[in-house]
């Protein structure tokens, strides 16, 4: 076993195979995210999603409200995650899936 010390670090970005994309390293979604809801404003994209749903099958999800007897931890937000998923994906398959969860917290 070697343990002598090299003098210079190796430079192994020719080593390694790395696609060019135009995406940025970083999302940047504060300065984004603003911007990408006012787009969706003034499309006025919601009540084009209602009115594109009028008359289709409608697709209940109850969501029941967070529970009030603890403190949020991951169990919570793949909770709500996978509830949207499950009315997004219920949405693009012809449904009328208007999603309102609950927060009542049973009357706390």
């Amino acid at each position: 076993m070697n343990d002598a010390v090299t003098d210079a670090p190796r430079d192994y970005r020719d080593t390694v195979f790395l696609p060019q994309t135009s995406f940025p390293m970083r999302g940047d979604l504060p300065k984004k995210e603003p911007l990408i809801l006012a787009k969706w404003e003034a499309m006025d994209l919601w009540s084009k999603i209602r009115e594109s749903s009028a008359g289709r099958p409608l697709f209940i999800l109850h969501d029941g409200p967070p529970y009030a007897n603890g403190h949020l931890h991951i169990g919570t937000a793949l909770n709500k995650i996978l509830k949207d998923v499950v009315n997004r994906t219920r949405q693009m398959a012809g449904y009328d899936a208007n999603y309102i969860p609950g927060w009542d917290c049973h009357g706390l």
